[in-house]
């Protein structure tokens, strides 16, 4: 069954609570100090069946200017407003101010309410709403119907419910799939069960023993129950007020206005790239680094404003921005943002989320500014193309990009399929993607890397991998690193080869002196058979420059010669002659100790312990206690 939350707007005393018990039967009014001052201060809930079925939730904000934080608390969660303006007074200017938020938020349904209808003549209410057709010109209440009731008396409260009820069923569904969003609202402790939170669930589905955390500070929590309406139940969906016992978190380690949400599908951040709209009544131009609140969610958050594309902004324009914020919080791509000024605290504009974890910017950065217009206007495949381009060195996963683009996951998987068969991401292995540009890039600096290192390195088979992947991606330990060499080896970019890389069409070519140095060592090394020479002590003993000896050596490695370990080293022919005896006698008697392997080859036991060992690393023996057996 679709869930729809209703909420109230509208100026100090204008009947907004009044008219709820009218509706519900209910009071929303909870504090003491509420009932006596005879107005709202904290927000109100609470719920109502309509003729069709559906449960409503009903979400009643104070209508004071001094509580204006308050009202911006509940109306995110909303999908169908009532503005309330009594008959006896007419628009005012916190009526003015909520319908600017409103329009702000991008709430699309609404009825707008004449309260205390009964104190006026028809001729003054006819005017009142002359007046607020003209006010409400150019909103989305623009053609809203218009209801006058009378709360005490009951007029025209049944004609209103009826209308809500046709809105409801007009009002689109709250996406119940996306990764799970509740803004947390009230805070509270209950003997016996611990710490209770609630909030509408804006998107998502919560159940029982679900593991959550709490954001900005990623706090992990479990759902021990949960309560809908006053009921428990086993899960909530969105567009459902709901109330939530956590475990393993305390009521001082909870703030309104954090957000309990799916573990990994937000990244806390500390800057917001978006689109400002302001107002076109504000009393005064925005300017640079001027200080401002962003209301969002539940939450209020201190920033600075650095306009991006403009000197200073004006009343009615749309501009470019880049709020630095005070504290840390969690937004995500396409978040409607209430900005006010810091002092006064009057509203000035709103804005749309591009970029909730952006990079700081320079002013008036061309390109910039069209990477900003490009991810506003463009489709998901191009905001998700180009957030891959953004963070291609850091090999990002498909669940960093959603935290990014706020996309689902399997959206992404769809459009990184379509990205990667035009060419323009490759996915290494199931989960991290590179963007095309990235791989031309290092592509560039590998060739260019491994150029310069055989021009230094004639007579070495190439630099080692592990030196090719600290200098061309500094630290960073991506298993997607070896994905990636691999990827270039397949498209004959280098040669991988006993952890050497070379380029691809890389050759050693030898000198006449280097031609007498390898095959001074190639005979020293086929007569050492299994008992070799120290390579310090062979130098000593050779006729030729040291550093000539050890490039020849070097590039003899992997090719002539094998290394055992750092101390020893053969020739490939008695290495490969050893390896037929072993498998052969393995094959024959079913497996092989070290003393018999030392006496077949005529060895010491340091020599047969490194071959054997050598050879359980190349995957040709294992160890069976004492005894080796083929692997």
């Amino acid at each position: 069954m679709k869930n729809v939350i209703i909420g109230t707007a509208g100026h100090i005393d204008h009947g907004k609570t009044t008219l709820i018990r009218a509706l519900t039967g209910h009071e929303t009014d909870r504090l003491s100090e509420e009932k006596k001052r005879g107005i709202s201060i904290q927000l109100g809930f609470t719920y109502f069946d309509l003729p069709s079925g559906r449960r409503a939730g009903i979400i009643d904000v104070p209508g004071h200017e001094k509580f204006i934080r308050n009202m911006l608390t509940g109306v995110g969660g909303m999908d169908i407003v009532i503005l309330v303006v009594a008959a006896d007074e007419g628009v005012m200017p916190q009526t003015k101010e909520h319908l600017d938020i409103l329009s702000l938020l991008k709430i699309e349904k609404g009825i707008i309410v004449i309260t205390k209808s009964a104190m006026v003549d028809e001729e003054w209410l006819e005017l009142v709403k002359e007046d607020i057709r003209e006010k409400v010109e150019g909103t989305f209440l623009e053609n809203s119907e218009i209801i006058a009731v009378d709360s005490i008396k009951g007029t025209g409260i049944s004609e209103l419910i009826n209308k809500i009820d046709i809105l409801t069923e007009e009002t689109e569904s709250r996406d119940a799939n996306a990764p799970a969003r509740m803004p947390i609202d009230r805070i509270f402790t209950i003997v016996g069960f611990g710490t209770v939170v609630t909030g509408t669930l804006t998107e998502g589905r919560i159940s029982v023993e679900d593991t959550l955390e709490i954001l900005p500070q990623q706090v992990k929590v479990r759902i021990r129950n949960i309560q809908v309406h006053g009921q428990s139940v086993n899960t909530a969906y969105a567009g459902q007020r709901v109330a939530i016992n956590l475990a393993n978190v305390k009521l001082e380690d909870i703030e309104r206005g954090q957000v309990l949400a799916q573990i990994n599908s937000m990244e806390p951040t500390m800057m917001i790239d978006a689109k400002l709209n302001l107002l076109k009544d504000i009393p005064r131009n925005i300017k640079n680094h001027d200080r401002v609140r962003i209301y969002h969610g539940a939450s209020e958050v201190l920033a600075r404003v650095t306009l991006l594309d403009n000197e200073e902004g004006k009343a009615g324009e749309s501009i470019y921005v880049q709020f630095r914020l005070e504290e840390i919080t969690a937004v995500k791509k396409e978040d409607h943002l209430v900005v006010r000024y810091y002092s006064p605290m009057e509203t000035l504009g709103g804005a749309v989320v591009i970029d909730a974890n952006p990079k700081k910017h320079s002013r008036f950065d061309e390109n910039v500014i069209k990477d900003l217009s490009a991810r506003e206007k463009g489709s998901s495949q191009d905001i998700i193309e180009k957030q891959i381009d953004i963070h291609s060195k850091e090999f990002p996963s498909l669940s960093f990009i959603a935290k990014l683009t706020a996309y689902q996951l399997n959206d992404i998987k769809s459009i990184i399929t379509d990205l990667a068969n035009e060419d323009k991401i490759l996915a290494l292995g199931n989960d991290n993607v590179i963007h095309k540009n990235y791989y031309e890039n290092i592509k560039g600096q590998l060739i260019d890397l491994l150029t310069a290192y055989h021009k230094s390195n004639p007579l070495r088979p190439g630099m080692l991998k592990e030196e090719v992947r600290s200098r061309l991606f500094s630290k960073n330990k991506s298993k997607s690193i070896d994905i990636l060499m691999d990827i270039f080896a397949e498209n004959k970019i280098v040669k991988i080869k006993d952890g050497f890389v070379s380029l691809y069409d890389f050759e050693i070519i030898f000198s006449p002196v280097h031609k007498k140095i390898k095959e001074q060592l190639e005979y020293i090394y086929l007569q050492g058979q299994y008992s070799t020479p120290k390579f310090e002590d062979m130098i000593n003993d050779m006729d030729f420059e040291k550093d000539d000896i050890e490039q020849v050596f070097n590039s003899m490695l992997g090719n002539t010669l094998v290394r055992l370990n750092q101390e020893i080293v053969l020739h490939v022919k008695p290495y490969e002659d050893a390896k037929t005896k072993l498998v052969d006698y393995i094959n024959k008697n079913g497996s092989i100790t070290l003393p018999q392997f030392r006496d077949i080859l005529n060895t010491s036991r340091k020599y047969a312990v490194a071959l054997l060992e050598y050879f359980d690393n190349e995957k040709i023996t294992k160890r069976a206690d004492d005894e080796r057996i083929l692997y």
